[in-house]
């Protein structure tokens, strides 16, 4: 047996058994190996009946006294099986809900060892519905507890895993040996073994943190290897050092703060040396981010330069095109538009105008990006909310130029933690400041239907008022497998309320949607009704309210986004999540929401609640999932392999050492085709 060969080489797995394991992610025995258990069990002892406790799950054994199937329990539709359990210390009630088949296989007189939780029933310790087995075979120790699916169970998991065993020995290290002993990590087999089965705690925690390490150092040199094709070696185009940029500054109806006055420094201070820039903007909704933007395109413009601008929707790229075209317009500047839906004649003389240079700043989608698209002399490129393209859309962009100056801006606040994994080499900006003047948005959690309806009480008088209102869910249309409230079923009831509603989502036409918002831009529609289209960079400052529905579905960095929407205008404005059931998740986002509009600090929370695979979604952000590591809790060891793999890249960049082959191919499987690794 081989570690590539396919699970069915395993006694006892078939073609069915095959794909049962396959929606696990395991198809060779390698993958079976790095399945490791998600919690322990402590079986390492019988503890005698008369010492079980309320509350603390425990391995207790005894002969069946006596077993009694009964009726309908109360409040169930199911039958119940009661048996007496004894020992020589004691004896306890056992009891099973619609298992009456049980009373065909236990027998007054059988031993069985039981697993379970004791509680306190008519004054009385019960077990209900515990493990069994046996007591002749019973399992025990601290037994690994998997992650499984339909057709595997937990006793086949362990049956497999000692039938690998003999193979732990032959799984590769991708660390080598100064890097463990500098790190004080144990050996690759100790960790797997004991990591599956450990037979004290320190030895699960030393196996824990070898395999966590390993998995940063993966993580990190799949992230840092993809980066080198963002990253520059040479001179980039030096911008002009006069102060041109406080020409446009000097345009604008408002004083920048000083957050924007300080990245407009440090950007300055990028585009004017000949290392090229390679710069992240983060700032919340409504910093101020692309006025930051446009002094840094203003400047590549005055230095002889062209710059673009690509945003992740039409809607967006149009509206970042009218406030840009509208303010370099004063100034002689001509800003071109660039989109997929364009008709061709439009986009043929946008390209050409775009190749003589006279088109100076190009505004766009990812049509940008397109072959045809070919500029004069680009010496700035823009992403905004950068997290919404691939690595190889911002490559692709940056090649349209010689070593373009880099600057990417997003309004999602990154949690500082991840900030550091997935922009380690950029330097960052932050505008932690908010313009004067803006009016805090009131937010308010609500639940149940009548709640519901004092909600769209309030939205009907804002509108009596003059304002208009947002009401986003999570569905396009209603869905059996999901239990939430969709576009069109809230569209339709709102339409007999609201004489004014429209709604949109992803699914329609641009030219539809691009109607709709310029209508609702205008002040023709009142309540818009959508989907997370509408997430992303709207702005409509007579916009007062915004209703989400079903907010318990939203992470807390989405929820804010959306918030976002609203308080754009001189109007006191609002956000209404309605909530639908109660879980404990949905009540902490809820209250973090109410108290908190600082998205730096929501972020790090929803990081702390979720995760960064369910924040950034792992395709979008090319960060894979991880098994054991945890970015939270185990920032110190993500630090030290950092370190690890930046040392080991700079002395082989593409990983051609013989000694770190096996480190390349753990990138490879792990990154797979979300990363252009350049390995």
């Amino acid at each position: 047996m081989e570690l590539q060969d396919r699970i069915t080489t395993l006694t006892g797995v078939g073609p069915k058994k095959a794909e049962a394991f396959a929606r696990l992610g395991v198809e060779t025995v390698e993958d079976l190996i790095f399945t490791f258990p998600r919690i322990y069990e402590d079986r390492k002892n019988i503890v005698n009946i008369e010492d079980l406790k309320e509350g603390e799950t425990a391995l207790f054994a005894g002969a069946v006294d006596a077993i009694r199937p009964g009726g309908f329990s109360r409040g169930r539709k199911s039958r119940v099986l009661r048996m007496l359990v004894t020992d020589n210390t004691g004896s306890i009630e056992v009891v099973f809900f619609n298992a009456a088949y049980l009373a065909k296989t236990i027998h007054r007189g059988d031993r069985l060892a039981f697993f379970g939780k004791p509680v306190i029933n008519r004054g009385r310790l019960q077990v209900v519905h515990p493990q069994f087995e046996k007591e002749k075979t019973v399992q025990t120790g601290i037994l690994p507890i998997y992650p499984l699916t339909s057709g595997i169970t937990q006793r086949e998991m362990r049956r497999l895993q000692r039938l690998i065993e003999p193979l732990y020995p032959q799984v590769e290290s991708i660390l080598s040996e100064e890097t463990v002993q500098r790190n004080n990590l144990c050996d690759m087999e100790y960790a797997i073994r004991n990591v599956h089965f450990p037979s004290e705690r320190q030895h699960y925690l030393e196996a824990k943190y070898r395999l966590v390490f390993d998995e940063f150092m993966t993580l990190e040199t799949g992230l840092m290897a993809s980066r080198m094709n963002e990253r520059y070696e040479g001179e980039g185009p030096m911008f002009d050092d006069d102060g041109s940029e406080r020409e446009f500054i000097d345009s604008l109806p408002y004083p920048l703060t000083n957050a924007q006055e300080r990245c407009v420094r440090e950007i300055t201070a990028d585009l004017i040396s000949s290392k090229p820039m390679n710069r992240l903007i983060q700032g919340d909704v409504g910093s101020g981010k692309t006025a930051v933007a446009q002094i840094a395109m203003f400047k590549a413009v005055r230095s002889g330069y062209q710059a673009v601008m690509m945003a992740p929707t039409e809607i967006l790229a149009r509206q970042h095109y009218e406030g840009i075209s509208r303010d370099f317009d004063a100034f002689g500047i001509k800003t071109g538009f660039l989109s997929g839906s364009m008709k061709a004649s439009e986009k043929r003389q946008v390209l050409e105008d775009l190749a003589n240079g006279s088109v100076q700043v190009l505004i766009g989608t990812h049509a940008v990006i397109q072959p045809d698209v070919v500029f004069d002399n680009l010496g700035l490129v823009i992403t905004d909310e950068q997290h919404r393209f691939g690595v190889s859309q911002r490559i692709k962009l940056k090649d349209k130029g010689d070593m373009p100056n880099v600057l990417v801006m997003t309004a999602t606040p990154i949690p500082r933690t991840l900030a550091v994994v997935l922009y380690g080499d950029m330097d960052v900006s932050v505008i932690d400041e908010m313009p004067p003047g803006r009016i805090p948005i009131i937010t308010r959690c609500l639940t149940g239907d009548g709640a519901r309806d004092k909600c769209y009480d309030f939205v009907e008088r804002q509108i009596r008022q003059g304002r208009q209102a947002y009401v986003v869910t999570p569905l396009i249309d209603e869905s059996e497998a999901m239990d939430a409230r969709s576009v069109t079923q809230v569209y339709e009831e709102l339409a007999k309320r609201f004489s004014r509603t429209e709604m949109i989502h992803g699914a329609m036409k641009q030219a539809e949607k691009d109607d709709i918002m310029a209508r609702f831009s205008a002040g023709e529609i009142d309540v818009l009704v959508s989907t997370v289209v509408i997430e992303v960079g709207i702005n409509v400052p007579n916009a007062a309210v915004m209703v989400i529905e079903n907010a318990e579905r939203f992470g807390l960095a989405q929820l804010h986004q959306l918030r976002g929407r609203v308080g754009r205008g001189q109007w006191q404005s609002y956000c209404f999540l309605i909530i639908e059931g109660s879980s404990e998740v949905a009540e902490k986002r809820g209250k973090i929401m109410e108290e908190s509009s600082d998205g730096f600090y929501i972020a790090e929370e929803d990081l702390k609640l979720r995760g960064p695979g369910e924040i950034f979604g792992t395709r979008q952000h090319g960060l894979p999932d991880m098994r054991l590591a945890d970015m939270v809790k185990h920032m110190n060891v993500l630090n030290a392999a950092r370190d690890e793999a930046k040392a080991l890249l700079e002395a082989d960049p593409h990983l051609e050492k013989p000694e770190n082959a096996p480190l390349k191919r753990r990138v490879e499987k792990l990154f797979g085709e979300d990363l252009t690794l350049n390995l």
